[in-house]
């Protein structure tokens, strides 16, 4: 899946740019004195919890008649195993079987490394440059017991390994993704204290960079504070869109510099990662005086995300809550759907590991709400030519309703 921070790292406007000079990092290390650490407490996902996980995927895998379930580098392999490892030509991946202890299939130089950051009981094996990581995936599922039959790969799993797969003749390759979902979608009490954390951290570090912008500042300055408060408050950074005035317009910016001054719009995009868990929160205020307009759309978005969480019931389809949210916009005078002046994107997305995950809240997708499932709530208004309001917070389903992860903006004024 692509992350936010990969998207927005290439997006125009993005005001992801950390200064550099030494002037520059002085002054950082003065504006972010004082801020706590509020990582301190954070407790990784255990073992157990891992091992669990791998559990709740092979009973599905039993009973859809599954051998087992392929997962190269990415955030999944993490999510099962606890390995971090990064995508190449060189097969890394794991092999959960149906049944008995998963495989790790790694090249023979990256063993030590592979055993170094694997954080559950595995049997790792090894293939040299001139062998085929493929007969080792077959060979080890004939070992647990599955000579044939059918393997599933994970959702993001690149061609040339589901190509190589094939090509052993063994096993009819088939996508994996509604296996991984089942298991990733719903977040357990100590993934949703992780991303409460990282929630409580990107929200101080908005308040603090929204108390210290000046006039003449750009984005890309409004960004560089924003990751290091971020990094003294405990959390990795991991993107700071800052769109400014007519950028604010336009969900992900353009390549027009801007600066702050009387006035200006200031859209702030931001999230940072937790042991591996994520956060995301969208603040929009003006800075000085706004006009009528400009209060008028804050106040309506706000509604907007006020609507959205009114609709989050147990069962119901997540497409509702976008199409909720839109009715609304409608009477209001924006759209209708998707058209501009108003909103053109969905309402919202799932989120844990990865920034933008499923479920998401669109008319097409009609997952209904379960307890322990994640989204954002960001109904924004963009207005081409002037500007854009998003505001966004995050917020998990519980069996009596939606809980906040970061409390909705108080005003336009006092946005944090």
């Amino acid at each position: 899946m692509l992350s936010k921070r990969a998207f927005l790292s290439g997006a125009v406007a993005s005001g992801v740019v950390v200064a550099s000079g030494v002037k520059a990092q002085t002054q950082t290390v003065t504006q972010t004195q004082g801020l706590p650490n509020l990582a301190a407490g954070a407790k990784p996902i255990s073992v157990a919890e891992r091992q669990a996980r791998i559990a709740r995927l092979q009973e599905q895998m039993q009973r859809q008649k599954i051998a087992g379930l392929l997962v190269e580098g990415g955030t999944s392999l993490t999510y099962f195993t606890g390995l971090r490892w990064g995508r190449s030509e060189r097969v890394t991946a794991a092999l959960i079987p149906a049944k008995g202890q998963t495989v790790i299939v790694t090249p023979y130089f990256e063993e030590s490394r592979t055993r170094e950051t694997l954080e559950i009981p595995a049997d790792v094996r090894t293939w040299n440059e001139d062998e085929s990581p493929y007969a080792l995936i077959a060979g080890a599922l004939k070992d647990r017991g599955a000579a044939s039959g059918t393997l599933a790969v994970e959702g993001t799993t690149r061609y040339f390994i589901i190509d190589g797969l094939k090509q052993q003749g063994a096993f009819a390759v088939v996508s994996g993704e509604a296996l991984v979902a089942a298991c990733r979608r719903i977040k357990s009490p100590a993934e949703l204290a992780l991303m409460q954390t990282a929630n409580d951290i990107t929200l101080a570090a908005l308040r603090h960079v929204h108390a210290n912008i000046k006039v003449g500042m750009a984005s890309r300055d409004i960004a560089a504070l924003m990751n290091d408060a971020t990094r003294a408050l405990g959390g990795a950074p991991e993107f700071a869109l800052t769109l400014l005035n007519e950028a604010s317009a336009y969900p992900h910016g353009t390549k027009t510099p801007q600066t702050v001054r009387e006035g200006s719009v200031i859209l702030m995009d931001c999230g940072c990662a937790l042991l591996d868990y994520e956060s995301d929160i969208t603040r929009t205020w003006v800075y000085g005086e706004a006009t009528a307009r400009q209060r008028k759309v804050w106040d309506t978005v706000r509604r907007g995300q006020e609507i959205v969480l009114e609709t989050a019931k147990i069962g119901v389809p997540v497409a509702k809550l976008d199409a909720a949210v839109r009715a609304f916009y409608d009477k209001e005078g924006w759209g209708p759907g998707f058209t501009l002046p108003g909103l053109s994107h969905r309402a919202g997305h799932g989120i844990g590991m990865d920034g933008h995950e499923a479920p998401y809240l669109v008319g097409n997708d009609a997952t209904p709400l379960e307890a322990g499932m994640c989204f954002s709530d960001e109904p924004g208004i963009y207005i081409p030519g002037e500007f854009g309001v998003r505001l966004e917070d995050c917020w998990y389903m519980t069996p009596t309703g939606p809980k906040l992860f970061s409390p909705l903006a108080r005003s336009l004024e006092d946005p944090i």
